[in-house]
């Protein structure tokens, strides 16, 4: 395994030239292997460890950065500035698609009040079929649009998100912010990923907590950036702590790692409605259909809730 882990360190490095970055990779898995199993040279083992160290301090090294060519989906980190109990947030994304990969950037100031957040409602999102999605929040006010939290990777132009590349520090970390028209919509009538989404069963209080949590890591970012990691510092493993330090109770469960059955985890722990058998729950619960028809319409967070069985009218 620590083979395996250093060679896909050296193949995931900064070195330049992808066959380089292989053949360095492969070089250095046979070597160790014939040292440490094969040789009868006691040295030869002594060099393979050396090198084994070697690989773990260059990638020690490396560093994250905010200084990147990123994708304009990522290229502004958001900001939360709390005066009380009003907040002001910048770097609030609010796209306009025509495709996937035509839109307008515009990246806006959005100004929100603690004490009119009412509700929270959590998204499962999948790329492909499968036991891993992404989870994401919003926040839903009685006086304002609900504000969506998507903690995401920050790939650079002509990059895409790659699983394993994820636990070499190929990635940076980013919490994009922004309208459901843009961090759903595109999901559902652009990408064609399967959205579900739940009310979960959360008090305002305790929204309140977890949002403050949210924009105090927020803030950390902006100041500080980290890498993305699929296990350690990803999506749901992430609503998980924050809800942890917002007061829940609960232990690690397998499915905040296979985060595509997050939502039977939800229903099984009492954190959404459960008046409704889980399969019944979770079909009427997809809102592709109703993001589609919506597209557009400035009341597209009311129509993609309209007909849901968890969220009252």
């Amino acid at each position: 395994m620590l083979i395996a882990w250093a060679a896909l360190a050296i193949y995931y490095s900064n070195l330049p030239f992808i066959a380089l970055r292989l053949g360095l990779a492969v070089a250095f898995a046979v070597f160790a292997i014939w040292a440490l199993w094969l040789s009868r040279r006691w040295w030869m083992s002594a060099i393979a460890i050396v090198l084994f160290f070697g690989v773990v301090a260059g990638w020690i090294s490396i560093r994250p950065s905010h200084d990147r060519n990123w994708r304009p989906e990522v290229a502004v980190m958001p900001r939360a500035f709390i005066d009380g109990d009003r907040v002001r947030l910048t770097g609030v994304r609010n796209f306009d698609y025509r495709t996937r990969n035509d839109f307008t950037v515009r990246y806006e100031e959005r100004e929100i009040l603690l004490s009119h957040l009412t509700a929270l409602d959590f998204y499962v999102s999948y790329f492909s079929t499968g036991p891993v999605g992404h989870t994401f929040l919003s926040f839903i006010f009685d006086n304002a649009p609900p504000l969506s939290i998507s903690i995401e990777t920050r790939p650079e132009v002509g990059e895409g998100f790659a699983p394993v590349a994820s636990l070499f520090k190929q990635f940076e970390l980013i919490y994009v912010v922004g309208d459901e028209r843009d961090l759903v919509r595109v999901r559902t009538n652009y990408r064609r990923e399967a959205v579900y989404l739940y009310r979960l069963n959360t008090s305002a209080d305790d929204a309140r907590r977890l949002l403050l949590v949210y924009l105090a890591r927020i803030n950390e970012l902006a100041d500080q950036p980290e890498f993305y990691h699929l296990l350690t510092n990803s999506c749901t493993i992430n609503i998980v702590r924050y809800a942890n330090a917002a007061g829940r109770v609960g232990r690690f469960n397998i499915r905040h790692l296979l985060n595509g059955l997050v939502d039977n985890y939800l229903y099984s722990s009492g954190r959404i409605d459960t008046t409704l058998p889980f399969d019944e729950l979770r079909r009427r619960s997809l809102i592709n259909e109703a993001a589609l028809a919506a597209d557009s319409a400035p009341d597209f967070s009311q129509r993609i809730r309209a007909s849901l069985p968890t969220i009252p009218p």
